[in-house]
């Protein structure tokens, strides 16, 4: 008999928990933001735009990573080929003083 209260005591636990998750209101509501680099009329991730490359960069000179500047993963790829290459023609410092 004990055994039977137990399984009844887990599934109840089991439903409150599943009715408070649908009760429960979270506290914050976050919001989805996309790429900055995908969306339509965006600039296109080139080694010789200095410009869109300096704000992707730290003031130490490093990439920024991509939960920052909330840039998707293909984007991220193409950015830091794209600082890399404009760091070796020194369009961009490899570190900034």
């Amino acid at each position: 008999m004990t055994g039977i209260r137990i399984n009844c005591k887990k599934k109840k636990m089991g439903e409150l928990q599943k009715q408070d998750l649908k009760t429960d209101k979270r506290p914050y509501n976050f919001k989805k933001r996309s790429c900055p680099l995908s969306i339509d009329g965006a600039p296109k991730v080139d080694y010789k735009n200095i410009k869109l490359l300096k704000r992707f960069i730290s003031e130490k000179g490093k990439i920024l990573p991509s939960r920052i500047t909330n840039v998707s993963t293909k984007k991220q790829r193409e950015l830091s080929r794209a600082v890399k290459r404009a760091r070796f023609l020194a369009l961009l410092p490899y570190v900034n003083n």
